[in-house]
């Protein structure tokens, strides 16, 4: 799947420029080309640079918390919810403990961190699927709100805009986990449907009805401030909680007698092996991104969508941000390059990249997570994964948009 759509990403610029040089005659298209690749694996290690800090720091804190028994305290927490959501899973079984460290990573926004994680609870499920080849609700459901992507904490997205020169990298806190919220509200209640979860059980009400309680109290008041005061909200949110998450790991790990520095550098060491892999597709992916950019080929296609956004009468800004949000289903690296070439030709606090960011923090790589989580395992019917899946994920765009224009419009 990736192969093809890298592939094509070349195919297209080609076509695009060989159209502009022999009708429009524009012979310095494939040096604008032939830059724009040069240009753009510079930016790949540049952001790769940031990476690794922001990685091998997370990674270093999730230790501690697992050192600490946080990890284990939510599993326990939240075993009567999965004793109900997937009652096929044993209470106490190592496939509760990891499914809620790789919700943590990903509500830390590591998504990269969180797929090794994610694995070894899909290989623990599998050992209590009777099917060989056929995927089980308790893998669906697991699958599905991962590839809706709850991030409380966005701190790759953060990294991002700060590599990019952004005053305030965090933002985008609050339009992220509002966006956030719809696409795992949707993938969670498509799964529910589809399964006839019980999800009027009185134990799964008592863990959703004050989540949902308090998502919408914090909605109304969030509706009473004006663009400016919800900008300075999100933001020193995103910053307080980023930090107060650090303290409290810290803390609780002190107090559990964890020695927290070793723990750290233990964490942190797994970090840098996760991000010293991610630098190929960077840069395979970014130049690719910059190559149909240069050609003139991205420019064209969101032109298309923009005329047909102008005759339906609605406001165009958003369609810049469309690139992201079109390739996120099938490469998390070809949306992070989308993300990241956006920041970069729109300007990082521009419209477009606001939506772009909060599109690549509310959803994850359905086909991606889809093809590595079930090919691991053997798994070759998805059944109802995948139409769950990407109803998340366009609650999620869908939530994106119009959470920005109600934040920044």
């Amino acid at each position: 799947m990736l192969n093809g759509l890298w592939l094509g990403f070349f195919i297209v610029a080609a076509v695009s420029a060989l159209v502009q040089w022999l009708i429009g005659g524009n012979a310095g298209i494939f040096a604008a080309m032939v830059e724009s690749i040069f240009a753009m694996a510079k930016l790949s290690v540049e952001v790769m640079v940031l990476l690794f800090g922001t990685l091998t720091l997370w990674l270093g804190f999730l230790r501690i918390a697992e050192k600490a028994g946080i990890v284990e305290w939510l599993a326990k927490a939240l075993g009567p919810l999965f004793l109900r959501l997937m009652p096929e899973v044993p209470p106490g079984h190592p496939a509760i403990g990891l499914i809620t460290l790789n919700f943590a990573a990903n509500g830390l926004g590591l998504d990269n961190a969180a797929t090794p994680i994610g694995l070894k609870a899909m290989k623990a499920l599998q050992e209590l699927n009777p099917s060989d080849t056929i995927a089980s609700n308790a893998q669906i459901l697991f699958l599905v709100l991962n590839a809706s992507s709850l991030t409380l904490l966005p701190v790759t997205i953060f990294m991002y805009r700060a590599q990019q020169g952004a005053p305030d990298p965090t933002l985008v806190f609050l339009p992220i986990l509002l966006a956030t919220s719809c696409s795992t509200f949707v993938g969670f209640l498509s799964v529910a449907f589809m399964q006839r979860l019980r999800v009027w059980d009185p134990v799964v009400l008592a863990y959703l009805i004050p989540g949902a309680l308090a998502l919408a109290g914090f909605m109304a008041f969030l509706g009473t401030l004006s663009a400016t005061a919800l900008s300075g909200l999100s933001s020193i949110l995103g910053n307080l909680t980023l930090f107060g998450l650090i303290m409290l790991f810290l803390l609780i790990g002190a107090l559990r007698k964890v020695k927290v520095y070793e723990a750290f550098v233990e964490g942190a060491k797994e970090g840098f092996d996760v991000a010293k892999n991610l630098l190929p597709y960077l840069v395979a992916m970014l130049c690719a991104v910059g190559v149909l950019r240069a050609s003139g080929a991205l420019d064209f296609g969101l032109d298309g969508i923009r005329h047909l956004v102008e005759w339906a009468g609605w406001d165009t800004r958003f369609v810049d941000a469309l690139p992201t949000a079109m390739v996120k289903p099938f490469s998390g690296s070809a949306a992070r390059a989308m993300l990241i070439e956006t920041m970069k030709t729109s300007g990082v606090d521009s419209f477009p990249a606001l939506v772009a960011a909060t599109i690549q923090g509310s959803t994850e790589t359905t086909f991606y997570v889809l093809a590595v989580y079930f090919g691991a395992v053997g798994i070759q019917r998805a059944r109802h994964a995948v139409g769950c899946a990407l109803l998340a994920e366009l609650a999620g765009v869908l939530g994106a948009i119009g959470v920005c224009y109600w934040f920044f419009g």
